[in-house]
């Protein structure tokens, strides 16, 4: 049944993605030239994916990219969007996100928004009953950034966020909690890729302290430092792309059950349910990038991670592989956006991603 659903969502995602090609055809000269004029490029995204905790997700996404100033051919284009995303678990999303970029790439800023209702899971095995168990979070977070370029390709920056947690668990397991966070990031970003979007060389370094102080307003003071590395290399006369990366995510102090990291998603594909959670994670993945015209592409991808600060302690570092593969579609042509739907398996588990962008 498992290999049937994830068919389908391939077989009507493809579909979609045809749509568009024959909507985009049957435009008519005036509507090209008022997108040309106004320097915007709109789509309308579908979101189709499936785990083994959300189950099916579908939704939509507008997306559109644009110059902030159009006399700026050096900055990339900034992006903007919205995504809406319910689930047959009925667990709900509505997020908007913003990247920008101006004044010839010295600076760069971020605004992301999202609220929802996560219904999900988490396991306990120091019960008499040991497994899986529900939880519901109503959640909101609000987060801005601003980043400067310090010298060329060094940035640094300063972002805010906000984040609501109202959150129940099944059998009242944990009491119910309601936790609101306000944390200052204090990153710094090292990038020599040739585009933001699809780099075929170069490298992306960040390094993100994030610190959730008590005289902010916090329950309780921990700290967060977020590190990752990713490596870009052109193969085949420059048509395909090696990509490697390494990430870390350290939890210090008083780590919220909210604000802890699961296995699974960005650094290690493969991984759905929910099961291994911990105050910290290492990842390193590496993935080929395939692509067999100008539109279309296949990705394959394999990777380690481990974790620690589980309260399961067996989990605790713990090797946990990941392989899969994906196909890829370019949403936007000019700057290779990508979207498109990787199929991974972990260590007695399994995950659909829908992917907008790359994996990193």
């Amino acid at each position: 049944m498992q290999k049937y659903r994830l068919l389908a969502s391939l077989i009507l995602f493809t579909a979609i993605v045809s749509g568009q090609n024959i909507e985009k055809k049957e435009l008519n000269n005036d509507e090209e030239e008022i997108i040309t004029e106004k320097g915007l490029d709109f789509k309308l995204m579908p979101f189709l994916s499936y785990n083994r905790n959300l189950e099916f997700m579908f939704g939509g996404i507008p997306m559109v990219m644009y110059r902030i100033d159009k006399e700026d051919m050096v900055s990339p284009k900034s992006i903007s969007g919205v995504s809406a995303v319910y689930t047959t678990n009925q667990s709900y999303f509505i997020a908007l996100f913003n990247k920008f970029y101006f004044k010839e790439d010295k600076w760069r800023a971020t605004f992301f928004m999202v609220t929802g209702d996560h219904n999900s899971q988490f396991f306990v095995d120091d019960l008499d009953n040991s497994g899986f168990y529900d939880y519901g979070t109503k959640t909101t977070i609000v987060s801005g950034g601003l980043q400067r370029q310090i010298i060329s390709h060094i940035f640094g920056g300063l972002t805010y966020t906000y984040s609501h947690y109202d959150t129940v668990y099944e059998d009242d397991l944990n009491p119910p909690s309601v936790t609101s966070t306000h944390g200052l990031e204090l990153n710094f970003l090292a990038d020599t890729r040739d585009a933001v979007y699809y780099p075929k060389s170069g490298n992306k370094i960040k390094l993100r302290w994030i610190s959730y102080p008590e005289w902010f307003s916090n329950d309780f003071s921990s700290n967060k430092i977020r590190s990752e590395f990713n490596k870009y290399i052109s193969v085949r006369k420059e048509k395909d792309v090696i990509a490697a990366r390494f990430a870390g995510q350290f939890g210090l102090g008083d780590v919220v059950f909210e604000q802890q990291v699961t296995i699974g998603g960005k650094d290690i594909r493969g991984y759905s349910e929910g099961k291994y959670r911990g105050d910290g994670l290492l990842a390193l993945q590496g993935e080929y990038r395939y692509n067999f015209n100008d539109k279309m592409g296949l990705v394959g991808f394999a990777g380690l991670a481990t974790i620690y600060g589980s309260d399961t302690a067996s989990f605790n570092w713990d090797m946990y592989p990941g392989i899969g593969a994906g196909y890829r579609y370019t949403a936007f042509k000019d700057v290779k956006f990508n979207i498109g739907l990787d199929a991974a398996f972990g260590k007695d588990d399994w995950g659909v991603y829908f992917r907008i962008g790359e994996a990193f």
